[in-house]
């Protein structure tokens, strides 16, 4: 893997074939300091925005592009961090630019983020014979394929050589016991080599399973400096076995992230993600 951060470079959304991960942000869903963690997926003629948060249109512009240049998404769950900036994605999509981006999603967290989320802001811009807007108005949706015989809920789809494989995580409410019990959220493997989990609280069953099916070079987990609420903590982390924390960059995590850059050395994880930062593969 090779590290370069984007300097006064333009971010460029094709490459020379090579797998690409760009973080726009890396900070928590309250961050000040970064942009939240939303990561572009890039490969030859082709990217995939993962997530798109409140913070992502500025982070994107920062980076040199437009949010309506991005013309595929892939929502990992509702928080706005994760959600917040596609209302704007999809009116400049509709009354500007005049073109639907794709968005890989299943029919059920389709349902889910437009009638929860997105159908308020969007839906109602446009009335005809009594019928306001939906979804395939202002995206068009593009269904993965769910694999069998799974440990949990698991789909598959590609993008040109772009392959994301994703699995549910447990995220929230805090009081829930598995993946099954918790709203919808996922993780992403990406080209069968890179686990990024998005948010979720400490579920060491989904790394070290997948560090086992797969052979992972690198996980981009979530982690929180404390411990408890609805995601891992930095310490539920450290009980995971050394050859996976030295793969683990840790990412989604709180503005104060000097004071525990030395715990996180001492715990060996490969360390914290920069955002405006490519992981090349």
């Amino acid at each position: 893997m090779e590290i370069q951060a984007l300097g006064g470079n333009k971010l460029s959304l094709t490459n020379d074939g090579r797998l690409d991960l760009f973080f726009i942000g890396v900070g928590s869903a309250f961050t000040k300091r970064n942009y939240q963690t939303n990561l572009l997926i890039i490969q030859g003629n082709d990217h995939i925005l993962i997530d798109c948060g409140t913070s992502a249109p500025m982070a994107l512009a920062k980076a040199g592009i437009h949010i309506t240049d991005i013309h595929n998404f892939f929502i990992t769950h509702s928080h706005a961090d994760h959600i917040g900036g596609l209302e704007e994605a999809a009116l400049l999509g509709r009354y500007f630019t005049k073109k639907k981006p794709v968005m890989i999603i299943t029919e059920t967290y389709q349902h889910l983020l437009w009638d929860m989320s997105l159908r308020g802001g969007c839906g109602y811009n446009e009335e005809a014979a009594g019928e306001v807007l939906a979804f395939v108005d202002f995206f068009e949706p593009r269904r993965p394929r769910y694999i069998t015989n799974a440990s949990r809920l698991f789909c598959e789809t590609a993008l040109g050589d772009i392959k994301l494989k994703f699995m549910r995580t447990k995220h929230i409410p805090d009081s829930s016991g598995s993946w099954e019990s918790s709203f919808w959220s996922c993780g992403v493997i990406i080209n069968g080599k890179i686990l990024f989990t998005s948010d979720t609280r400490f579920d060491p069953d989904l790394v070290i399973t997948f560090n086992e099916q797969f052979p992972l070079e690198a996980i981009f987990h979530d982690c929180q400096f404390f411990t408890g609420g609805v995601h891992a903590g930095l310490e539920e982390l450290a009980t995971l076995p050394p050859e996976i924390r030295k793969k683990i960059y840790l990412m989604h995590y709180g503005d104060n992230w000097e004071q525990f850059e030395p715990r996180i050395a001492e715990l060996g994880f490969a360390g914290l993600a920069q955002q405006m930062t490519h992981y090349l593969f």
